[in-house]
């Protein structure tokens, strides 16, 4: 059943506490782009002594952005690792990669590294639950493409995804910055602009069934994507949640929407253990 969220008051949060989560930096080494990438770990604050495996959230930056975003724009994100009990993953993906293996630019191989090498090696080197129903992918913006593009295309790896203000329709003139340089000339690799753009990718809604969410401001100017994707998905039945609020594309809207986003995969999480 689909639940349609419209006002963000509509939701409960925990209790605050007075502990916080650990945070690491650390490299991950890309097999498919042969260097090592900076990764951002948020674990609880009890992790090291704890004999019990941990639900993962992956947390995607936006366009111009870079691994350190989420935890030093929202570091409120350490606090709500330790409430929920995940870990939090903010890989680095490049000035404007837009989580694609370009198919004209063998140096970017993002689809492979955050879908595939981040997972591995999260999974080999923390206590994880090491299956899709212990794992979430979320991202702003650029990073809201590709948490769903990613999503969808590896449900079988995440069994949530989250977008908060998201560039979700690629074909748009948006302008979709550095697109081209990804995907190549708009013409001859228009297959690419249409199959690998997140409004026509959720036709393709996967086997394994994926939990999802939808969250942008109405003063963003990106919000026409958010709203028109989410009007496709009702048309084709695809289970979401979908919240709309005052707010523009900026970090005071997306340091209350990952609130919103961690309580949805916390519910999922726990539906799932």
């Amino acid at each position: 059943m689909k639940k349609i969220v419209a006002i963000a008051c509509f939701f409960t949060f925990p209790a605050t506490i007075s502990h916080a989560g650990m945070v690491d930096s650390i490299a991950i080494y890309s097999q498919s782009m042969k260097k090592d990438i900076k990764t951002v770990v948020i674990t609880p604050d009890d992790y090291p002594a704890a004999l019990v495996k941990y639900p993962v959230v992956y947390l995607l930056h936006g366009y111009g952005g870079n691994y350190s975003n989420w935890v030093t724009k929202v570091p409120s994100i350490i606090h709500w690792a330790d409430v929920y009990q995940i870990i939090i993953v903010c890989p680095d993906a490049a000035f404007g990669s837009w989580y694609f293996d370009s198919p004209v630019d063998s140096t970017f191989r993002y689809e492979t590294f955050i879908s595939t090498e981040v997972p591995n090696y999260i999974d080999a080197h923390y206590k994880t639950i090491a299956n899709r129903k212990g794992r979430a992918i979320a991202g702003l913006s650029m990073g809201g493409h590709g948490a769903l593009f990613i999503g969808f295309r590896h449900a079988d790896t995440f069994g949530a995804c989250g977008s908060m203000s998201g560039a979700l329709n690629i074909t748009k003139p948006y302008r979709a910055r550095d697109t081209w340089k990804r995907l190549g000339d708009s013409i001859t690799n228009a297959h690419y602009y249409r199959d690998w753009s997140v409004f026509n990718l959720v036709e393709h809604y996967p086997k394994d069934s994926i939990a999802i969410i939808l969250d942008c401001g109405t003063n963003d100017k990106l919000w026409d994507m958010t709203k028109t994707t989410h009007e496709k998905m009702l048309q084709l039945n695809i289970p979401h949640d979908y919240i709309e609020r005052p707010g523009k594309h900026e970090w005071p809207y997306w340091t209350t929407a990952i609130k919103y986003q961690l309580l949805f995969f916390n519910e999922f999480f726990n539906k799932n253990k």
